[in-house]
This record gives structure tokens, C-alpha cells and sequence, in this order.
């Protein structure tokens, strides 16, 4: 459904500054495919685009980013630095030198700096007394989280730039060396490494294979609905034993909701879509994780070992170069997925836990229904609350923003709002990489039936087609279907198991979906824009991921 008014003209938004109707602000549906809550778009404002700003800094970048909330979407917009062509050109030198820096630093500011930073903010969320402290504490702790989110998430995106730039960067000096091969063979280099999200997969697995050889416990999942599973477990012996390994995995895996941002729930706090998951493995007999992994890292060690034989009469130089970006891009791979387990799941489900807090108490106080509620007031209404509870109460307003996102979800809002996009995207290694990351606009299609997006994952698979809105809707997914959605989030990963290919609206060659489903060995066509719109439920299509085409070959 189009985001228009009564007479078909287009809504416009209601601008927060008088500029920002002359800037062009572009939903980000690769991140927030969802409306968002108030609070999430306070956290997108004060720890995600602040320290994105931070990064742009400090490594140079001629960009500010912006963050907007129209129709209950997130929209961002990058504006250029007002600068002279002289302070440009100074600016880019600085950019590449600290860009070439940071790529060849990768590995030993993860492991000596940033990892250990971010290790000491989880511990000070873990060891704060949440239920003991009182109210003034507990704000003030919140406060000083918000702090810590920014300093986090800084480091977020100072991995996560040299992280794709080196994966890019290696892709495009792959292809001058070697131009007559396949547009995915540089990938099969980085590929095949162990990460925290191939290990969340495989301890998923293990957990499956427990379940698959016992028959009380495969019974437990086959039988009960997936709410009634834990409850069944309990009640046995056995059950009890699975259920203590079941909770270390959620602890160790389980601080992730459904996608980014504060207002999904984790695995811990509902561990429904695990436990559908283990169901769903208990049918597919023919994945095996390890050695999956095994291959991929077998693959990838021969073409390494023939592209060297290959590179072996070529100057010092370039060979030394092959070698620093292969490095380099295989640190990055490993990065790229270890950052967001370290960032977007772990530190989101600390600062989520201190929401719940709050939200209790205001529950409790009676000036909200329900805990959750709480995030859909801004963090200054919070603050104020809290100090007049119980005084304000909030549950009108929480119920009219309630309604106000329930009744924006069923529309589609415009891609670009404000001035329409003008300028070509620039051609330096870091907009290159950013447009490997997002992806661009589709090519066109003359055929109704065929979709184009970007070459994900190689290969060319047939099947019936699930349209997959959210990740609780995912139980609908069958083994051998093609998972059709907007986006996909970490935690979406063992659906790929399941889903013989993957078909995005959003993301390039360098998206998580697309990364994951080489590693899943299945086609992929990601950014194809509309997907989920112009492709049934049911129907049968055809992925070609090597070309990025999708063809609907037929109705259900």
C-alpha cells in the first residue's frame, strides 16, 4: 500500500527544522525495515548517528549524518561538508592515509583495544544492581549508559568502515589481477572462517542433534506448540538435563532480538524463535554446520594456493599487496559478524535490560499498562517520569503512539522524502564500499515477472516462495522454499539452514545476507527493492543468484 493522501499527491513530512525539507533523506530499510518506536529513534539519534559522526571524523570523511523519524520510519541523510575543491582534495589525502591505517591495523586494535573496551562496559551494565538500586540511582545509571552506548557504538563503526573497506578492497584488486573469473571467486578467499555468528549456528545445531536422539525430546518439540515446549521439558528428568544446556546456550547467544534496536525482545526473554528452529532442524537431516564449514575452508585454502602459484612470476610489490589485502579482508569477514555480537546484541540487551527496570517500576507505579511500554516514550520523558512519579501518567500517550505505529505499518512510506536525490554517488574505495554494503536502485525490468537486485550468493535454485514479514513468521518456512523478506538481521542466521535461497529487498554483494548465504552455500539476489511486494506468497520463482534475477516462474 502506497504511503499517499486522498487525492493521490504524495504526504509530505512534517519537517522538525525549516533545512531539512532541502535535504534528501532516504528510509533505511537494510537496518529498520519497521516503524520505529519513540525511543529507538532517540537511541538512533544520541549513540548511532552520533558516533557515526564520530567516525566520519576521525577518519576524515566529507559526510554528516542525519536522523529523522517520518511515519514512524527511520530516514537518515548524508549532507557534504561545506569545503572548497582545495580543502577537498586535503581531506580525501587524510581520509585514504588514515583509511590504509586503519585497514592494516585490524586485528590488533580488535584484540588489544576495542574488544577489551567494549568487554569492561558490558561488565559495568552486568554488576550494576538494577532491582536494588533506587529510582535517583537508576536514572543516573541510565544516564551514564547512554554515555557508554555512545563510546560503544563508536567503536562499532570504527570496525565496522575498515572492516568492509578491506573486504572491498580486496574484491577489486582480485578482479584486476584475474578478470576472466567468476565475480565471486575473490570471496571464496575470505570465506569459511569461524565467527560468533557461524558458532551461534553450530552450537544451535549441536543442540538439535540432542533433541534428534532422544525420542522423549524430539517428541517434546514435535508435539507441544512452541510456547508449551519448556514447560513439557521440565516436567522430566531428561527434560530438565536439556533445558541446563538449553539456557547456556541463551546465554551465551541469546542477548538478540529480532532485528536492531531496543524494542524486540531477546532470545532470553523469549526464546520461541530458538526453539522453533531446533524444531525445524529436526527435519533437515542433510545440514551438518562443522563440516559445511570444513569445506568452505578447504575451497577457500586450494584457490588461495592457485592464485599465489598464479601471482608467482609477478613483481614483489603486487604480490606483497595480494597478501596485505587478503589478510586483511579475511580479519575484516570475521570482524564484520564479531562486531555486531559484540555491539549491536550484546550492549543493546544491557541497555535494553535497564528499560525494563524503568518500565517496571512506572508499571507498577501505575503510569504505564505494561513494562514494554516504555519505549515508546523519548529518553527525557523518561527522566521526567521518574521524577514526578507517580504524577505523570503515560498511558494515553503511550496508547496513542501505540496506534500511530500500528496504523503506519501497513503502509509503505516513500524510499526519499525532501529534495530528490541529484549527485551520482562519488567513485572513492569508501562510496564504492558503502554501495557493496547498502546496495543501489535496482536495474529496470521490462518483464513483470522478473526482478533484478545484485548478485548475493551464486547459483540457480527453483522453489515456492515465503514472503517472511518478521522473524516470528518464519515458523511458516519450509526446507526447500525461498525466503522472500526486506532484510535480515544476525539472529535471522538458521533460517538459512532451512530456506534453499534468499531474496531481499535491501543490500548489496556485501550485506549480511548476502555474506551469510555464502557461507550457507545457497543463491542469494539481495536489493531487489520491492520483493515482498511484487512476489506472492506461494508462488513458485526461480533465483538466479550469479546474475541477480528472480523470475516468478508460476502461480501457487
Amino acid at each position: 500500500m502506497s504511503m499517499t493522501t486522498t487525492n493521490e499527491s504524495p504526504m509530505v513530512p512534517q519537517w522538525e527544522q525549516p533545512e531539512d525539507a532541502q535535504m534528501t533523506w532516504m528510509q533505511d530499510r537494510m537496518h529498520f525495515p519497521y516503524p520505529i518506536s519513540r525511543l529507538d529513534d532517540d537511541f538512533i539519534r544520541y549513540a548511532l548517528t552520533h558516533s557515526l559522526n564520530t567516525v566520519h571524523e576521525m577518519y576524515h570523511v566529507p559526510t554528516r549524518m542525519h536522523a529523522r523519524r517520518f511515519w514512524t520510519y527511520h530516514y537518515m541523510s548524508s549532507v557534504p561538508l561545506d569545503l572548497s575543491p582545495e580543502e577537498m582534495q586535503a581531506m580525501g589525502s587524510r581520509a585514504e592515509q588514515a583509511s590504509r591505517e586503519a585497514v592494516a591495523n585490524l586485528s590488533d586494535r580488535w584484540e588489544n583495544d576495542w574488544l577489551p573496551t567494549i568487554k569492561g562496559h558490558l561488565a559495568h551494565f552486568q554488576t550494576f544492581d538494577l532491582r536494588g538500586a533506587s529510582d535517583g540511582d537508576l536514572i543516573a545509571h541510565l544516564d551514564d549508559a547512554v554515555q557508554r552506548m555512545q563510546q560503544i557504538w563508536t567503536i562499532h563503526f570504527e570496525v565496522g568502515m575498515p572492516a568492509y573497506l578491506a573486504m572491498s578492497l580486496f574484491e577489486e584488486f582480485y578482479r584486476e589481477l584475474f578478470s576472466d573469473q567468476s565475480a565471486f571467486r575473490p570471496y571464496q578467499l575470505i570465506q569459511g572462517f569461524e565467527n560468533r555468528t557461524v558458532a551461534s549456528g553450530t552450537a544451535l545445531w549441536h543442540l538439535s542433534r540432542k533433541v534428534a536422539a532422544s525420542t522423549m525430546l524430539r517428541d517434546t518439540f514435535v508435539l507441544y506448540p512452541p510456547h508449551g515446549v519448556i514447560p513439557a521439558l521440565e516436567s522430566f528428568p531428561e527434560g530438565h538435563d536439556f533445558l541446563i544446556e538449553f539456557h547456556a546456550f541463551l546465554n551465551e547467544f541469546g542477548k538478540r532480538g529480532e532485528t536492531w534496536g531496543l524494542n524486540y525482545p531477546s532470545w532470553i526473554e523469549d526464546p520461541t524463535p530458538v526453539i522453533k528452529t531446533i524444531r525445524d532442524y529436526l527435519n533437515n537431516s542433510g545440514h551438518d554446520p562443522e563440516r559445511d564449514q570444513q569445506q568452505l575452508a578447504g575451497e577457500r585454502e586450494q584457490l588461495i594456493a592457485e592464485a599465489r602459484a598464479a601471482l608467482a612470476h609477478y613483481p614483489e610489490a603486487v604480490r606483497g599487496q595480494f597478501e596485505f589485502l587478503l589478510h586483511a579482508a579475511q580479519v575484516g569477514i570475521v570482524l564484520s559478524e564479531d562486531h555486531g555480537y559484540w555491539i549491536d546484541f550484546q550492549s543493546m540487551y544491557e541497555f535494553r535490560r535497564i528499560f525494563m527496570e524503568i518500565g517496571r517500576r512506572f508499571a507498577s507505579a501505575g503510569v504505564l499498562t505494561a513494562a514494554d511500554d516504555v519505549f515508546h516514550l523519548s529518553l527525557d520523558e523518561i527522566r521526567d517520569t521518574a521524577r514526578y512519579l507517580p504524577r505523570l501518567d503515560r498511558r494515553q500517550l503511550v496508547a496513542t503512539r501505540r496506534a500511530e505505529m500500528e496504523h503506519y505499518s501497513a503502509m509503505t512510506p516513500p524510499p526519499f522524502v525532501g529534495a530528490p536525490p541529484s549527485a551520482p554517488p562519488s567513485d572513492d574505495p569508501g562510496s564504492r564500499t558503502m554501495n557493496k554494503f547498502f546496495g543501489g536502485p535496482p536495474p529496470a525490468s521490462e518483464d513483470p515477472d522478473v526482478l533484478m537486485g545484485a548478485a548475493g550468493s551464486p547459483g540457480v535454485v527453483r522453489g515456492p516462495a515465503r514472503v517472511i514479514t518478521d522473524i516470528a513468521d518464519a515458523a511458516r518456512l519450509q526446507p526447500g522454499d525461498i525466503m522472500v523478506t526486506a532484510t535480515t538481521a544476525p539472529p535471522w542466521t538458521p533460517l538459512f539452514a532451512t530456506a534453499a535461497a534468499v531474496v531481499t529487498d535491501t543490500g548489496g554483494v556485501l550485506s549480511h545476507c548476502a555474506v551469510v548465504a555464502r557461507e550457507y552455500r545457497i543463491p542469494a539476489v539481495v536489493g531487489t527493492g520491492f520483493a515482498t511486494q511484487a512476489i506472492a506468497d506461494g508462488q513458485i520463482v526461480e533465483v538466479d543468484g550469479e546474475r541477480g534475477i528472480v523470475r516468478i516462474v508460476r502461480d501457487a
